[in-house]
This record gives C-alpha cells, sequence and structure tokens, in this order.
C-alpha cells in the first residue's frame, strides 16, 4: 500500500518542470517557505557548494556532526537510486512512510504557489519545501544542505547558513552559471552571508578572487583549504587511505578515511573544518574537536556512487564524476588506488555535457570503451557517443552497447580477457620481476554521470542506500531501469 502511494507522488513530482530546466528566481520558493512558516530558519544550516565534491564534503560533514550527539538533517542531490535519499534525518533516508506524510503535508501549500505564480514550483522547489519541512519537525539540531545548482539562485539559498562551504570550482553548466570559472564562481559565491565563516576548498585564482571579494562584501570569516586549514599527510590504506588533517583549531592524526582518492582528504578537510566553524570557540576542547569522535566519524564515512567497489572477481567499480574536472580527480585517485591495472570503462553521459572533455580525460585511463545510455532521457544515445568516442580512443578501442546491461557484460568478458592475457604474461618472468607486478589486473569502471552510477549499482548490487528496502518502496526492479525517479547532476 505505502509504495503505491510512494510510486505515486514520485509521478506527481516528476510531472513537474525537471531540475534542469531553469528559472533564476528564488520568489517561488519563498513563497512556499513563508507559508509554510519558515522551516529553515528553525535550525542552524551549514550549506554546500561547489562543482565537484559537494555530496562527498556534505556526507562528512554530516557524520562528524552526528558522532558529536547532535540530531541531523541532510539534503543532498541528485540521488542514485531511491528519490529519499535527498532527504535524510540522523543519517538515514525518511521512510517511504514520512515521505508520503511529508508530500501530503504540503501538498495544499504547493497548490496554492502553483496559482499564484506564471511559471509553477518545480521538482526541485518542492523537494527544497519538503526537506526543510521535515527538518523543522524532526527537529534537527543542524542542517547540512547541498545546493542544487550554483549558489545565489539555487532554492536552497533562501536558508543562511552560519557556514557556506565551497569546494572546488570548475567549468560545468556553463549554458546556466556562466562561460568562465570567475563568473561560476561569482555565481556560488551567493550562498556566503553576512557573518557567515566561508570554507573555501582548493580553488583557482579566478575562483578564489570572486569567493573572496564576496566574503568581503558581507563580512563573513574567511578559512581557505591550504593556508587556515588542510591536508597534512596522506598514504594510502587497504579500503581507503589514512590521512593527517589540520582544522582551524587543531591537527588530527591517523584518520582511516574509507575512501579513495586524494580530492576525498581535501573534502575531508572542507568537513572538518566546517564542523569547527560550525562549533565555535569554547566548545570541545581548546585545541578542538574530540579527536577520538573525529576518528570515529571519518571511520564510518560513507559516498555510493564515488569510486565505490560493487563486484569483485572482475573488479567492477562505480563513479559518478560527470563532468572534465570530475572526471580528471576520478582517473588520477583511481590509478593511485588501485595501482597499475588495464581499465575497461563503460560509459554514459548526458548529452548536454562537455562530452569532449570528458573523453579526453578519459583517454589515457581506458584500455577500451564501451559506449552505451543510461534511464535518463538526458542521455546521450549509445550510438552518437560511439562515433565522438572513435577519433578520441581508435576504433579497436570502442564498442557499442545500447543497454548498460549488455555493456557491462561486454566490459566484464573484456576484463577477463585482459586479466588472462596479463596473468599469462606474469607466469613468465622471473620471480622479483613477478613480484612487483602484483598490482596488475584489469577492472571495469562504469562512470560518466549519476545516473548511470545509480542504474550499475543497483543493476550489480540489487541494493539501495539505505539497504534492500529502497528497492521494494522506491527504485523498482533492477530491469526496469528507465522507470526509475529522474536523476539529474547538479553543481
Amino acid at each position: 500500500m505505502i509504495a503505491a502511494e510512494l510510486r505515486a507522488i514520485e509521478r506527481e513530482i516528476l510531472a513537474r518542470r525537471p531540475e534542469h530546466s531553469i528559472d533564476p528566481s528564488l520568489d517561488r520558493i519563498r513563497h512556499l517557505t513563508m507559508l509554510l512558516g519558515d522551516p529553515q530558519r528553525a535550525y542552524p544550516v551549514i550549506h554546500i557548494t561547489g562543482t565537484n565534491g559537494k555530496t562527498s564534503t556534505a556526507r562528512m560533514t554530516e557524520t562528524l556532526l552526528r558522532a558529536r550527539g547532535l540530531r541531523t538533517g541532510l539534503f543532498t542531490s541528485p540521488h542514485l537510486i531511491s528519490i529519499r535519499e535527498r532527504i535524510c534525518l540522523d543519517g538515514a533516508p525518511v521512510s517511504a512512510e514520512r515521505f508520503v506524510e511529508l508530500y501530503r503535508e504540503i501538498e495544499p501549500y504547493l497548490r496554492l504557489v502553483d496559482d499564484a505564480s506564471p511559471v509553477p514550483l518545480s521538482f526541485f522547489e518542492v523537494l527544497v519545501g519538503m526537506a526543510f519541512a521535515a527538518f523543522a519537525d524532526a527537529p534537527v539540531d543542524v542542517a547540512v544542505i547541498e545546493v542544487g545548482m550554483g549558489g545565489t539562485w539555487d532554492n536552497t539559498n533562501v536558508a543562511d547558513g552560519t557556514v557556506a562551504v565551497i569546494t572546488p570550482i570548475s567549468m560545468d553548466h556553463a549554458q546556466y552559471l556562466g562561460d568562465t570559472v570567475a563568473k561560476i564562481a561569482a555565481d556560488k559565491a551567493g550562498i556566503i552571508k553576512p557573518g557567515a565563516v566561508a570554507v573555501i576548498g582548493q580553488q583557482s585564482v579566478e575562483a578564489a578572487a570572486e569567493l573572496l571579494r564576496r566574503a568581503a562584501d558581507v563580512g563573513a570569516t574567511v578559512a581557505r583549504e591550504g593556508i587556515e586549514f588542510g591536508v597534512i599527510a596522506r598514504e594510502l590504506a587497504v579500503g581507503g587511505q589514512r590521512v593527517a588533517l589540520r582544522g582551524l583549531r587543531g591537527e588530527y592524526h591517523d584518520l582511516f578515511l574509507p575512501l579513495f582518492g586524494s580530492y576525498q582528504a581535501g573534502n575531508a578537510a572542507c568537513a572538518l573544518a566546517a564542523v569547527e566553524a560550525f562549533a565555535g570557540p569554547g566548545e570541545d576542547d581548546a585545541t578542538g574537536l574530540d579527536p577520538d569522535l573525529v576518528a570515529q566519524a571519518f571511520a564510518m564515512v560513507t559516498s555510493p556512487g564515488r569510486l565505490e567497489i560493487v563486484r569483485r572477481s572482475p573488479v567492477v567499480v562505480v563513479d559518478s564524476a560527470h563532468n572534465p574536472g570530475g572526471m580528471a580527480a576520478m582517473a588520477e585517485a583511481l590509478r593511485e588506488s588501485f595501482g597499475p591495472v588495464e581499465v575497461i570503462v563503460v560509459l554514459a553521459v548526458s548529452a548536454d555535457k562537455d562530452v569532449a572533455a570528458i573523453l579526453d580525460e578519459l583517454e589515457p585511463l581506458a584500455a577500451a570503451v564501451v559506449a552505451t545510455a543510461n534511464s535518463s532521457p538526458r542521455s546521450m544515445p549509445a550510438a552518437d557517443l560511439a562515433e565522438l568516442s572513435r577519433p578520441v580512443f581508435g576504433a579497436d578501442r570502442v564498442h557499442l552497447a545500447a543497454r548498460l546491461d549488455d555493456a557491462v557484460d561486454i566490459a566484464v568478458g573484456l576484463a577477463d580477457e585482459a586479466a588472462a592475457m596479463i596473468g599469462g604474461e606474469l607466469a613468465g618472468l622471473p620471480g622479483a620481476q613477478a613480484d612487483s607486478a602484483v598490482g596488475a589486473g584489469a577492472l571495469v569502471l562504469v562512470t560518466g554521470s549519476v545516473v548511470t552510477a545509480g542504474d550499475a549499482r543497483l543493476l550489480l548490487t540489487g541494493v539501495g542506500p539505505a539497504g534492500p528496502a529502497d528497492l521494494a518502496e522506491s527504485a523498482g526492479p533492477a530491469s526496469n531501469l528507465a522507470d526509475q525517479p529522474e536523476r539529474e547532476e547538479q553543481g
């Protein structure tokens, strides 16, 4: 019964203007939150923007806050499998029952706003309103809010963050945010509010200038990665990495982070600084947060769909990189964390992305590419992606599969062949040389989009981020990926 009602509500929400149809105005969301009693003002907010790393940073921030005994709300987008992933309380997606209740509670107000506006509320605006209401009703001690796209005109920006976190900024969504990094940064800087603390991750000179200008204009305090806080040291570890971080109020050593890549260490540093800034002087130990709590929190961090191993023999990794900057960071992390390996890439991308630049970032990494499509209506047709890929990789390295499940099967076969060939070559090497090549092998990487990562995760594991119940209530059968709630890359 509840599953059917949830699916009906999802269809109602999805019938609205989609996330990627941008109308730069906060009038509708302000009208909605006003009718709801401005729930976004019932709790302090840590607001997070950037081009890449937002969701991972948000998850780490929320986990640190929860480890300190605070009741937390977390709003992220897009979702991998279940729409309920976007609205979390105390680290878990709201239940199907609560999601239905939230929608029914605000439904009359949605109609009022729709009737009063020439442009009805969008899919994203409805979810923002539901999240704000859920966090006020809980009630939470603090909400960690990830923007959907940009900053200034993002619907989440009706909330005033006491801490604003800006992860690295690069080119993405140029048609909406501006055709230079500086313009994009100026838009994202809009989440920095008067009197807030601006936690700024590693940035280009152009982006940093815009962020610092905004902070100066509104009187915000600035904390910069690499200056006021940052990564002291990091080394590979089984299942992730060990890091030492310098926060705003102390140093934290020998932290296990179960995520791959130097960029995740940077995200962890930003999350730590954000929580220290939120805690403020006078709380916890005078030299910083409780080191044991920090270590405990980072050790239990998860970031589904970010260099996540979903199968072994051969290893299959899914990653949600969907723009050139994210693809470059992912490729570097993959090389570092998995060693010398033949990488067979299953690629499905959104047609409105800088596909040429994405392919250029993948070319040095991929031994072969299987071009395919994902379940989003925005997905580039597999044949078009293959045609674009052939001049970059060479025709012999490009394969075509119209369906993602077929693409994964092809890639697994290619990986098995590559592993067998490598194994045969190693067998003929002298002992010392063979020992030095132990890391050699083959893996399958499924990437190109959050939608692609979510589709592959569902296909290969049958489990949503909150466990099998996600599937029964929201995702639908793995064989019917096209019926899942729409997911869009934001930035």
